[in-house]
């Protein structure tokens, strides 16, 4: 370990979650006081249909949003180290309007689907229409220009504070509308307002480090145009865009698998025991938000990106371990209290599903590295089979076995996943010497 922090890389990617860290716990603490205030001012079909609300607007903004940030890092890190700020600008103009678009498309894709999904879903009479204004959040909720211009100019410590806007604005509002009795419209306005205020941050933040930099112009959103100028633009943000998308939707389309199976109580349910692993899978997803850019910088040739890549694997898996750990021994009590006791049959689905956290914090070096080596070609197909597998699964399952089936159903899923994507890891490493040194270069996907 001494060795390992010898590295000044590796000192980075742990400077950098620990900015990222700092925002992140004190959000996961805030988010448990909102979701606490509304699970026990709202009877456990209510609160089921305010999470459905919320995770159908993050599904609709995930199956369209292209990783505009991986983009931006992608390209603009090795243009802004060899000074070419006329390509680093580019790339956010495209970027910005790629983001623009499909934010738009997402909105009103999620807005004509709603009718047809609503009634299968529990949402009905006016709930409905507050689904629908939910909706307009789509745009802001796909945009991640902003986040990658800030980790461009390595200033993880203003997103670090960034992070605690939504879920300081989300508890201020839940205890509002818990004590005046606000009842479901006013929950449900919380969390659009902290949304919107935490993405609204975000922008000015990067906007001001722009200008600070003389790049303000670089917010002009270009598309078509720009992309030409651009080596490979569009086969790499399609590329990432569908294998990230297949990703980001795991969460919220599994909360809504199980609630057109099971209804609103069971999906309340799944979406505790899935909150209560995202706050604690937040480590090694801290840690891979701090990896990728610094990857990106370095040779694929060598050995040091992929030595980097095993060391910080093998210091996640370890949080992994402690984590499940953790949850196994505080997990029920930690629910008895903040959620109520009517609420501590998550426990019985968290128990399974935190095994997983082994698996997803041990594997998360593997995309990075093979987008390093420009095979996310590959790294879609992992995430397109997975996800496919994990899917059908989890229909199956939670038909037969109920929300217990849907934890198994997610435990295999992030294990097809990591063996997936190792796979080819390792065959890229054995054939490093191949790989172009200059990661602007155009990709070659092997």
């Amino acid at each position: 370990m001494k060795r390992w922090f010898a590295d000044g890389v590796f000192r980075s990617v742990i400077r950098n979650a620990g900015y990222l860290g700092s925002g992140k716990l004190a959000g996961a603490l805030l988010g448990l006081i909102s979701l606490a205030c509304a699970g026990h001012a709202l009877t456990p079909a209510v609160f089921g249909i305010l999470m459905i609300v919320h995770t159908y607007a993050t599904g609709a903004g995930a199956l369209v949003k292209f990783q505009t940030w991986q983009f931006i890092v992608r390209y603009g890190a090795p243009a802004l180290l060899r000074g070419d700020t006329g390509f680093t600008r580019d790339t956010i103009r495209f970027a910005f309007g790629l983001d623009i678009a499909s934010g738009l498309v997402g909105m009103v894709l999620a807005m004509v689907a709603l009718p047809f999904l609503a009634e299968r879903m529990g949402i009905q009479g006016e709930n409905l229409v507050l689904a629908f204004a939910y909706c307009t959040l789509v745009p802001t909720m796909s945009a991640a220009t902003a986040v990658g211009v800030l980790r461009l100019l390595d200033r993880f410590d203003l997103i670090g504070g960034q992070q605690v806007v939504t879920p300081i604005m989300r508890a201020i509002g839940a205890v509002i509308a818990y004590f005046a009795h606000l009842g479901f419209p006013g929950f449900v306005i919380t969390w659009y307002v902290a949304d919107l205020a935490g993405d609204l941050c975000l922008w000015f933040l990067a906007a001001r480090e722009l200008k600070r930099r003389d790049m303000f112009d670089a917010f002009r959103p270009g598309l078509f145009a720009t992309a030409r100028r651009l080596p490979k633009a569009w086969s790499f943000v399609w590329t990432t865009n569908i294998a990230h998308s297949i990703y980001s939707a795991w969460g919220p389309l599994s909360n809504l698998v199980v609630a057109t199976v099971l209804g609103p109580v069971a999906a309340g349910l799944y979406k505790i025991a899935s909150t209560l692993m995202d706050s604690t899978s937040k480590p090694a997803d801290l840690l891979s938000r701090g990896f990728y850019p610094e990857i990106m910088r370095l040779d694929p040739a060598s050995k040091q990106p992929w030595r980097l890549g095993l060391r910080v694997s093998a210091l996640s898996a370890c949080i992994g371990i402690g984590l499940v750990l953790l949850v196994i021994v505080g997990g029920q009590p930690v629910i008895g209290f903040i959620f109520g006791k009517k609420y501590l049959q998550a426990f019985d689905l968290l128990q399974i599903m935190t095994w997983s956290l082994v698996v997803s914090t041990a594997a998360f070096p593997l995309e990075s590295l093979l987008y390093m080596v420009d095979r996310q070609r590959t790294a879609l197909a992992a995430q397109t089979a997975s996800a496919v597998i994990y899917l059908g699964l989890l229909y199956v399952l939670t038909h037969m076995l109920g929300l217990i089936g849907a934890g198994i159903a997610f435990l295999i899923g992030t294990i097809l996943t990591g063996v997936f994507m190792l796979i080819p890891t390792l065959s890229s490493y054995r054939n490093r010497a191949r790989y172009r040194q200059h990661p602007h270069a155009d990709p070659v996907d092997l």
